[in-house]
């Protein structure tokens, strides 16, 4: 197994049963969920157990000059777990630890590998949550730090930064570091925990995160409003967040993304043919209380509004039915998916201009052939097409497009999935030069020689990270 001389020298520091290289690579490890990434067989997979030997690890990329990609579960979308042919894959499955929930300080230290659902499970016998769900529940969480992932109760509870306190990481050179912690802010120095999140596995590998927990509500309920436009719905959210009523999640769902996602779900919402047969889009407004009175008073207020602003009619769902639907939206990347689609979009506009963006996407994607269906965290800005168009270039124009258009109404190119490879091109292109210069300046910093994750955000003219 062990038969050229880095393979020996990485068997050394994991233990031969946690190196694989040849024909004992699956296929797991070549791929994340990116449309738009060609799988890629790397040289090596190690599976290290400790930061100590994710340390020794990257020592010794570092020193031989070879590329390292970081992976969790593999559940990511932009391609950023997609490795070199020549490079090692560190995978996180055997770092899956939950360290400790401090039901004092109401904060979770967990190893990267662990699981949105893992998390949510422990932290649930003790009435607390992790509060960033972004919808797959097998994601790990230092892919999340990574991507500073969000999701749909982004709208209340913010992203993914804004519950990391402190972080284990270990640099490129093999030194291991800690920033920030369990307190709940600082003052001290440059803020490198949040210079971290989000950076891609570009700058570190994360080793451990602290995480930031909140009492776990007791009352739920969600809404489903049908509305005749997507206009209509779009220009409803701003009114719905500035009522005050707080919505955990504030979802748009457009006609044929509902009825794909129902099909797939075998949803059964009470929606009479009637109403169903006129709705081009749908709102789900979730909420939740810590008192079933007050949140009966919202659930009044909540719907009053949405008639106001044109609901056709607002149905409050069962228990069951509600999980199902937020369930089945979670999932409906793997509708698109199996429906063919070819990439999928998740560029955030500043909440107001979501009417104009999606007019304007549509626009873009009739004028270049293409077809785009859609959802997303309206509260938020944050908008998801899925895009059909098998011509590259095609692809390519409509791509750019709508990125450009994005961009110019005061929005960015990805709101949760990150840039990683599938839309590296577009981010260099579109992004201020001055910008992308001074990204490359702290890469530097953090990672001279451009081992880590080299092939994603930030590929200089040279073609080095």
């Amino acid at each position: 197994m062990t038969g050229d001389g880095l393979a020996g020298r990485l068997a050394a520091l994991v233990g031969e049963a946690n190196l694989l290289i040849g024909e004992a690579i699956s296929d797991d490890y070549r791929h994340d969920e990116a449309l738009g990434v060609a799988p890629v067989t790397p040289a090596y997979v190690v599976k290290p157990g400790t930061a100590q030997e994710v340390a020794s690890v990257l020592k010794l990329a570092n020193d031989s000059r070879v590329p390292v990609t970081a992976r969790g579960s593999g559940s990511g979308l932009s391609g950023g777990a997609v490795p070199r042919a020549d490079g090692v894959v560190v995978s996180f499955e055997r770092m899956a630890s939950i360290a400790e929930i401090d039901t004092v300080n109401h904060t979770a230290t967990v190893q990267p590998g662990v699981t949105l659902a893992q998390l949510d499970e422990a932290t649930a016998k003790v009435g607390l949550a992790y509060q960033v769900h972004p919808g797959e529940l097998s994601g790990s969480l230092g892919g999340n730090v990574n991507t500073n992932a969000g999701g749909m109760s982004a709208i209340r509870y913010g992203v993914t930064r804004q519950h990391v306190l402190g972080l284990e990481v270990v640099l490129a050179t093999g030194e291991i570091l800690r920033t920030g912690g369990k307190v709940s802010k600082v003052s001290s120095g440059y803020d490198l925990t949040q210079l971290i999140v989000g950076s891609e596995g570009t700058l570190a590998l994360v080793t451990e995160a602290v995480l930031r927990l909140a009492p776990r509500l007791e009352h739920q309920t969600t809404l489903l409003a049908p509305f005749s436009t997507l206009d209509e719905v779009t220009r409803a959210v701003p009114k719905i967040v500035a009522s005050g009523i707080g919505p955990t999640i504030l979802e748009y769902i457009d006609m044929l993304t509902m009825a794909a996602i129902s099909h797939n779900a075998n949803l059964s919402l009470g929606i009479p043919d009637s109403v169903r047969d006129t709705a081009q889009a749908y709102l789900v407004v979730s909420l939740e209380n810590r008192d079933a009175d007050r949140l009966e008073t919202d659930i009044e207020t909540a719907g009053e509004q949405l008639g106001e602003l044109g609901a056709i009619d607002v149905y409050v769902l069962p228990g069951p039915a509600a999980r199902k639907l937020i369930e089945a939206r979670e999932k409906a990347f793997w509708t698109a998916k199996a429906a063919g689609a070819d990439c999928i979009i998740d560029t955030v506009v500043p909440r107001g201009a979501i009417p104009d963006f999606v007019a304007q996407a549509s626009k873009i994607a009739t004028e270049h052939g293409s077809y785009v269906i859609g959802c997303g965290h309206a509260g938020d800005g944050n908008v998801h097409f899925a895009l059909f168009q098998k011509d590259p270039e095609a692809r390519d124009q409509t791509l750019k497009a709508m990125f450009a258009a994005g961009m110019a109404l005061g929005g960015m190119i990805s709101g949760e999935h990150g840039i990683g490879q599938e839309k590296k091109k577009y981010f260099l292109e579109l992004e201020d030069p001055t910008k992308i210069a001074l990204m490359r300046r702290i890469k530097s910093a953090f990672d001279p020689n451009g081992i880590l994750n080299p092939d994603i955000l930030l590929v200089s003219p040279e073609g080095n990270a």
